[in-house]
């Protein structure tokens, strides 16, 4: 799907902005995965960019689940991203899917994110929301910007260390995306996250170790505010111990379960 004119019989239009979508394009297709949206990241969150990050994910999902609902042969299947976002700032406490949405900007986001998936559901098209963490990629995300400060030994820890961050590497957000259009009987919220959430201590450490530098520099808490304002605190210095519990109850196998191998794998791309 792409907001540009198509350039082959592969590609099709929508604008999420103002609701256009070509729903006969959809009939005859299995399965649709939406991972759209604005980056919460790149720069503070003025009023502007905070509608937008809302706006994209919400609208954009809702137009497209209330046009899936609507066919006469729908798809199968709608998997859709939301966020470990979803938790809010939780401390050490242990989440998974059945733990209750946190307060703020970003919680707030998600609820209603995922809340916008409800027409396909309603019609009896199987959703599955893949409650997504941080990402290791070489290619966007979090670490490409942590790579140049990390890479002249400046990198270290945020604020107090001790958040918890939850994440996933690149390969295994694919295979569970795929897992998720294959097994027929997964549905509802699924973290996509490894079962292995580190404290930002940890994090930085381990960076700093695979790419054989130091990592004992640290940005103080004040420091983020002042640099990022309020998107320090959703998601700089925000605690998420978050567990895939639906994905190991499924006895779903990780490629890189641990934070050092996703690195090691990411980074000699």
């Amino acid at each position: 799907m792409v907001r540009k004119t198509p350039v082959s019989r592969d590609q099709i239009f929508w604008d999420p902005s103002t609701a256009k979508l070509d729903d006969g394009s959809f009939e005859g297709i299995d399965t649709v995965v939406h991972l759209a949206g604005e980056s919460i990241t790149g720069g503070r969150w003025t009023a502007e960019k905070k509608r937008r990050i809302r706006e994209s994910r919400i609208k954009g999902t809702r137009l497209l689940s209330e046009t899936l609902a609507g066919l006469s042969s729908p798809p199968k299947a709608f998997i859709s991203a939301s966020a470990v976002g979803y938790y809010g700032d939780r401390g050490e406490e242990l989440l998974d899917e059945n733990s209750s949405a946190g307060t703020g900007f970003l919680p707030d986001v998600c609820r209603e994110w995922e809340t916008a998936t409800e027409p396909a559901s309603a019609n009896g098209i199987r959703v599955v929301i893949l409650r997504i963490g941080i990402v290791i990629s070489s290619s966007g995300g979090a670490l490409p910007q942590m790579l140049p400060v990390f890479r002249m030994g400046l990198g270290g820890k945020i604020g107090s260390g001790r958040q918890y961050m939850s994440w996933i590497s690149l390969p295994d957000l694919i295979g569970i995306m795929e897992y998720a259009i294959r097994d027929e009987s997964l549905q509802g919220p699924v973290n996509a996250v490894t079962p292995d959430p580190v404290s930002n201590l940890t994090f930085a450490k381990t960076l700093g170790r695979v790419l054989s530098r130091p990592s004992v520099c640290m940005l103080p808490r004040f420091a983020a505010r002042l640099a990022f304002g309020e998107m320090a605190d959703a998601l700089l210095l925000a605690s998420a111990r978050v567990q895939p519990s639906r994905l190991l109850d499924e006895k779903y196998i990780f490629g890189f379960p641990t934070l050092e191998a996703a690195f090691k794998h990411t980074l000699r791309q």
